[in-house]
């Protein structure tokens, strides 16, 4: 009886209640631990984010010259989304469990099977995360390897500016020089003008119906002409020889170098001629300028420096409409200039 009022029965209950602790406590290290690789990751994550933006801002400067990355970009962008969207079911799957704790008794078995699905979860989107770092750490080489090469164009538009404007300097240099020598030809036909102009002044005397308008020696028609004729007379003959030697002792003193022509300028008075011969003024004006270079020319002139040109009524030196101002508008013209 005393021995059996001695024995009594084992009490489990402390025992259970110091595994259950531990267990507690080992779940809520584990908790503890993932919150701090939770809190490492979130860091890299965010990390990450920074490059990326940096990384968008520099593929923004090189649209043009990087749309074949921006379809890796986009891939990139879309895993860190999956891996934000993966770490958020994370967390809310954490904060479940750990409201779920003071439970942990009944569920320790399927915490820890959460747990394990967590740490897969995680070294997933670790890969993930370093695949994307992996293609990151690719579109820097390729981004460098396009700088260099905006490098290469650079020197070369620059090398290519600078010879553009080496060769903009040397053709304005001719330029100068051009124009220079057009101002020096066109001052020694001026002088050749004036001596030719005085010459034939000499030659031909002071005769009312031969005078010079401003660069011009003008015959009135009359003078070389018959009325309503393009045929010379004697008289024009005559005036012409004079003119004819005045011109091959120019043809000598003028320098070959120098482009000149004499031309000869047809004109006649408003009122209309209309025959079989000359259907318009205009064919008169050039008929009687062929045939004064015509004259020139078989008197040993170079056709070369002779121009016939003919302008009818359409250039009067008289806008009058009587019969002095028709005398004055019928008339040869020499000119002197450059071919």
């Amino acid at each position: 009886m005393a021995l059996a009022r001695s024995r009594r029965p084992v009490d489990y209950w402390p025992g259970f209640v110091d595994a259950l602790s531990t267990l507690v406590l080992g779940i809520i290290f584990l908790l503890t631990v993932f919150v701090v690789v939770q809190f490492f990751l979130s860091q890299e994550v965010a990390g990450k984010d920074t490059a990326l933006s940096r990384l968008n801002a520099q593929i923004a400067q090189l649209t043009d010259l990087l749309s074949l990355e921006k379809t890796g970009k986009a891939d990139i962008e879309e895993q860190l989304a999956r891996l934000r969207a993966s770490l958020s079911a994370a967390e809310g799957e954490r904060d479940r469990l750990r409201d779920s704790a003071s439970g942990a008794s009944q569920s320790s078995a399927a915490a820890q099977q959460q747990l394990s699905q967590t740490a897969n979860a995680l070294a997933a989107e670790k890969q993930i995360s370093a695949r994307a770092a992996a293609q990151i750490d690719l579109l820097n080489e390729q981004i460098t390897a396009l700088r260099r090469q905006l490098t290469a164009i650079e020197d070369a538009l620059q090398a290519s500016e600078k010879k553009g404007k080496d060769q903009q300097t040397q053709i304005a240099n001719l330029g100068e020089r051009l124009n220079v020598a057009l101002a020096q030809r066109v001052q020694e036909l001026s002088r050749y003008r004036s001596d030719f102009f005085g010459r034939l002044r000499e030659i031909l005397g002071n005769r009312p119906d031969i005078r010079v308008v401003g660069d011009r020696f003008v015959f009135q028609s009359e003078v070389l002409f018959d009325s309503g004729q393009a045929v010379l007379n004697p008289e024009g003959r005559t005036e012409l020889d004079q003119l004819a030697n005045a011109l091959l002792e120019l043809e000598r003193q003028i320098p070959p170098e120098i482009n000149w022509v004499l031309r000869v300028d047809g004109h006649t008075d408003v009122r209309p001629i209309a025959n079989a011969q000359f259907p318009s003024n205009w064919a008169l004006s050039a008929a009687r300028a062929i045939s004064v270079v015509q004259y020139l020319i078989s008197k040993g002139v170079s056709p070369q420096h002779l121009v016939a040109a003919g302008f009818g009524e359409y250039q009067p030196l008289d806008p009058g409409k009587d019969e002095d101002a028709y005398r004055r508008n019928r008339r040869i013209e020499l000119k002197l200039t450059e071919r």
